[in-house]
Parts: C-alpha cells; sequence; structure tokens
C-alpha cells in the first residue's frame, strides 16, 4: 500500500485500486485492450464525514485498509506523486471484503 499526502474532504475516500495483472482472469492472457477497470481497492484515506441538516457531524465508516468494493464509473481517477488513486464519496463504496 503507497501513502499519499491526499486528505479528502467531506465524505470522500481516497482509494488504491487493486492493479489487475495479465493473468489475473484463470490464467488466461488478457491484452491490454481488453481489460476493465478494476472495482476493487484499498481504502488510504478518509474524510472526516459529511453534515447532516441539523449540522451535525456524520463521520465516515469506512478507515484506512479497508478493502473495498466501489461502482465501475465512480469517482474521479487522480495522478499524485507517481501514483494513481481514485476519490469516491462513501455513498460509492459498494461493499467492504472480508
Amino acid at each position: 500500500m503507497a501513502s499519499a499526502k491526499i486528505k479528502p474532504m467531506a465524505d470522500r475516500v481516497v482509494i488504491e485500486p487493486l492493479e489487475e495483472t495479465e493473468e489475473m482472469r484463470g490464467g488466461l492472457y488478457i491484452p491490454d485492450t481488453a481489460k476493465e477497470k478494476p472495482m476493487q481497492g484499498t481504502v488510504i484515506a478518509v474524510g472526516p464525514g459529511r453534515r447532516s441538516d441539523q449540522g451535525e457531524l456524520i463521520e465516515v465508516e469506512l478507515k484506512k485498509g479497508d478493502r473495498i468494493l466501489y461502482g465501475k464509473y465512480s469517482g474521479t481517477e487522480v495522478t499524485v506523486g507517481g501514483n494513481e488513486y481514485l476519490i469516491v464519496r462513501e455513498s460509492d463504496v459498494l461493499a467492504v471484503l472480508g
């Protein structure tokens, strides 16, 4: 897991996407043109949360190090220090992997 100097705002989460290997699916070679973006990764930073209509802070339930699944078209891709990350809202996270 890489460390980045990224501090997400509100209910956003910074994810380091899982890198798909060339032989990830059943040991078969998959050319770059046929690869899909992986939809799982590791949380590397979490924002403080969002404010309710009453002004109360609702903290993000995820924590650094969680392995998660996220929506295929979720978030914004960013590159920091030569590493690629994805910034998504907590609501775009579909599940935490055990």
